[in-house]
């Protein structure tokens, strides 16, 4: 039983983080077609180097806020 409860719970961390990083994915590919500064719209990703640094960075940062 508690091996299907950590899988299910893995299985819920993934799907928000796929969600999560599609959305900031998507924002921070808008803000650099509009020439903006998207490293300032995501949370904890304004010292990453790359947009995938940047994005990871804020989706693991919005994570840990929702636990």
């Amino acid at each position: 039983m508690s091996t299907f409860h950590r899988e299910g719970s893995l299985e819920g961390f993934k799907g928000i983080f796929i969600v999560l990083f599609v959305l900031f994915l998507g924002l921070a590919m808008a803000s650099t077609l509009c020439a903006q500064n998207w490293r300032n719209l995501l949370p904890g990703a304004e010292g990453a180097r790359s947009m995938w640094d940047g994005v990871r960075t804020a989706v693991y940062t919005v994570i840990s806020q929702l636990s």
